[in-house]
């Protein structure tokens, strides 16, 4: 999807959830979306979970930035 559609779909998801009171499971590869719209995360690495809570709890998680980023990774210390 394009920018565009990425931003109308997330505003769509928003707006089920608010107007419905619908809990919505979203699986997306998008960490912009998943980090803008989400209560709760969940991270898995090969099928495993590895981490849930908040976004932000989630993103700072070491065996999720070692999973997505990688044990080398210079992010990690911009990150935590």
């Amino acid at each position: 999807m394009n920018q565009e559609e990425t931003e109308d779909l997330a505003r769509f998801i928003l707006d089920i959830n608010e107007e419905k009171g619908t809990t919505v499971l979203l699986i997306e590869h998008d960490m912009g979306v998943v980090m803008d719209i989400s209560d709760r995360v969940c991270a898995l690495d090969f099928g495993r979970k590895i981490a849930e809570g908040s976004p932000e709890e989630v993103q700072k998680n070491p065996m999720v930035v070692k999973a997505y980023l990688g044990e080398d990774s210079e992010v990690l210390g911009m990150l935590l």
